[in-house]
């Protein structure tokens, strides 16, 4: 059992309401922890436990034995941790969640992120106990299976309660501190009546132990995210075997100094976890409760790294459900369990109502701007916006780098989009993220809209897609295209869940100069474009940036990149059109003068190479069509017939583009082009230090060495 005594924190007041509570708090004892972290196994007295609360013990083992018999159908999975985290998920779900089971998507519920992924049966488990239509026992039955919503881990969009995919450890955790930044920040435009909810994340050991963790909580500390609060799954096994193997770390005194509330509960004895969560829930800050848990509780692989996966043994698995006094047979839920989860599911019905009626008091115009907000419809205003900004573009023709363009659409864009929410991973200056009107996110000003994420670009990446997730804002970050690597496990995922998410990614090419290979991106459009769901932007100049900006607005089910130079670029769009060229991702930009012998393709910066190119060839007699590519994504998508009149058959082709080949061959030699008619410049290898200038004079990304391409192929 338990033994109470005093849970400090370092953070309260001695005579604040969460002192005071906390200092209430029994510390959990069992297992018993060495120095190390290491488990040291003690009995642990289950009947004590059920005969303590017995209606408790009932639903938390009903979520048990769904995970035991759902991971055994399947005959893989996770079963130890829903086993060994099932009583917080009870306590959480019946006392402290706002949710209705009815509408599991009404926007002001709180949310719920299982970071542990692996332990997707806890989820699942919860969402038919509580009676989401979504999620039937059929769909527990075929946990794991093809076509089913119970996927091996959660996967947004396959059922309504999943709020994020997770299993990629840390991720969640990440997703959470974004999604509490939106509340803060539609509680700010909205007001507390309208918005007021919080974000619950179950995260085990994996997710503090991956470096997104480190980012997220560090964010979330200085954001003081009180709307957050992480039940860390404290149950001190991995899967190579016990924790103290690989990790030293106190996480609660590491919570603490990032700027969290820390609490402890026994994670198998309900008041306990009630009386954290109700102190957590009083914080100042984002709160962390470390929930100690044995995993696969009860079972003969308790406490053990083989409980933490598939448990398919039928004797184990017997002996575990006697030992919890189930008498059911597999997927069977006693009617008086499932009435008891049922009404549990229905608890928030009468918040949701209530929420209801105070959007219905609401004028016209603020009800449908909060309609619209959630909903993801950009403003009517913002198409006359960015045709008028790309009329002023083309009659002015200014020379600037499109990292520059970019801001210059942001500003037409902000003004007209109260709804985004920008920043930068330490590089604002370099990015040109912060238009004048934004003012700066923080526990300083909710109202702000530009976030100084810092040098976090994974936790930026993973929290603009809470943001996303979380609906009511439209996150957009930047930083240099070359630190996509750090952002890639997250950017991965916006295209897997189809967020709306815009990256703003400068200084895209050799194009940046001095700062050198470790900064100049060659293979990481290559890497980004084989992202499935995913548009990647290399717009040529301000039109076709604030073109490619139009598209990520409107593309409410994929993310985007827009990748920007850091060189100035001049216009080669003078002349006007209303048409969004940059939505066929492809286009003629310049024809031929006499009969077409060469096509020239390029994005980006070498857009205006190839136009150099095209005077020289024209000048010799060789007909020659410059074609921009500022999306291959768009432009696969495009009929046979436009992409027959863009890329005929006939020419020679040259692509030209300052990064690697490997894009390019199915505009090149597919698409009705020969091996022997195409060629390519571009880069074969890392970049070099140097002024730019001399950088594409070295690397032979010139005019002439297109036209030079160009004459051997004719």
């Amino acid at each position: 059992m338990t033994t109470p005594c005093p849970v400090s924190n370092v953070r309260a007041e001695p005579d604040s309401l969460a002192g005071q509570v906390r200092n209430a708090l029994p510390v959990h004892t069992q297992p018993v922890l060495s120095k190390g972290d290491k488990p040291v196994n003690q009995p642990l007295d289950l009947k004590a436990l059920a005969q303590a609360d017995p209606r408790h013990w009932k639903k938390a083992a009903a979520l048990r034995v769904l995970a035991m018999d759902a991971v055994a159908a399947a005959n893989s999975g996770h079963s130890g941790m829903p086993m060994g985290m099932a009583d917080v998920a009870t306590v959480l779900f019946e006392k402290h969640l706002k949710f209705d089971a009815a509408d599991p998507d009404w926007p002001d519920r709180d949310r719920f992120v299982l970071s542990a992924g692996h332990g997707s049966m806890l989820l699942y488990g919860l969402l038919y106990l509580t009676g989401v239509e979504d999620m039937p026992l059929e769909e527990i039955r075929n946990f794991r299976q093809l076509g089913a919503k119970t996927a091996g881990h959660p996967e947004f969009g396959h059922a309504k309660g999943i709020e994020t995919t997770t299993g990629p450890l840390g991720q969640g955790l990440a997703n959470a501190v974004g999604m509490a930044m939106a509340e803060e920040a539609m509680r700010a435009r909205f007001g507390r009546k309208i918005v007021d909810h919080r974000t619950w994340v179950i995260a085990g050991d994996g997710c503090l132990m991956e470096g997104i963790s480190q980012e997220a909580i560090t964010l979330a500390g200085r954001q003081k995210l009180s709307n957050l609060i992480v039940l860390w799954d404290d149950n001190g096994i991995s899967i190579d075997g016990p924790v103290s193997i690989t990790d030293v770390t106190d996480q609660k005194e590491r919570f603490a100094a990032s700027g969290w509330d820390v609490f402890e509960c026994d994670g198998h004895h309900p008041a306990s976890i009630d009386r954290a969560m109700e102190a957590a829930k009083v914080s100042k800050g984002p709160a962390m409760i470390a929930c100690r848990t044995h995993i696969a509780i009860g079972s003969a692989a308790q406490d053990t790294a083989k409980g933490h996966g598939a448990l398919t043994d039928a004797g184990l698995i017997a002996d575990t459900r006697k030992a919890y006094g189930w008498k059911g047979g597999a997927f069977e839920i006693p009617k008086d369990v499932l009435a008891d989860w049922r009404e549990t599911g229905s608890r928030g019905a009468a918040a949701r109502g209530e929420w209801e009626g105070r959007v219905a008091a609401l004028s016209e115009s603020r009800r449908k701007e909060l309609a619209r907000v959630i909903s993801g419809e950009v403003p009517k205003r913002l198409a006359s916006e960015i045709r008028k900004l790309k009329k002023q573009v083309s009659a002015d023709a200014p020379k600037v780098a499109t990292r520059k363009a970019s801001e210059m659409a942001l500003g037409a864009i902000n003004r007209v989009m109260p709804e985004t929410i920008g920043g930068s991973a330490d590089l604002t200056g370099s990015n040109n993220t912060k238009t004048a009107d934004l003012g700066v996110f923080g526990p300083e000003d909710r109202k702000g809209r530009h976030v100084h994420y810092g040098i976090r670009e994974h936790a930026m990446a993973a929290a603009m897609n809470g943001m996303a997730l979380h609906g009511g804002v439209m996150p957009y970050g930047g930083t240099f295209l070359c630190f996509a690597d750090y952002a890639r496990g997250a950017m991965r995922l916006s295209a897997l869940m189809g967020q709306r998410v815009v990256y703003v990614m400068t200084h895209d090419s050799i194009g940046l100069g001095e700062d050198g290979p470790t900064h100049q991106p060659v293979e990481h459009i290559a890497m980004l474009r084989a992202t499935p769901n995913m548009n990647v932007f290399r717009p040529a100049d301000a039109v076709e940036t604030a073109e490619a900006w139009e598209l990520a607005l409107n593309a409410t089910t994929t993310p985007s990149v827009l990748a920007l130079s850091r060189q100035n670029l001049a216009t080669v769009r003078t002349e006007h059109t209303n048409t969004n060229l940059t939505a066929k991702g492809a286009y003629v930009l310049a024809e031929a003068t006499g009969r077409r012998m060469a096509i020239l393709i390029a994005t980006g910066s070498e857009v205006e190479i190839a136009l150099k190119a095209r005077e020289a060839l024209e000048a010799e007699g060789f007909g020659t069509r410059v074609v921009s590519m500022p999306s291959m994504e768009l432009f696969a998508q495009q009929d046979e017939k436009y992409r027959r009149r863009v890329l005929p058959a006939g020419p020679v082709r040259v692509a030209v583009e300052a990064a690697v080949r490997q894009p390019w061959d199915r505009w090149l030699l597919g698409e009705r082009g020969s091996e022997k008619k195409a060629a390519f410049v571009g880069m074969e290898g890392f970049g070099a230090s140097a002024p730019y200038g001399d950088l594409y004079a070295h690397f032979g990304i010139t005019a002439e060495a297109v036209a030079d391409k160009v004459r051997a192929l004719l």
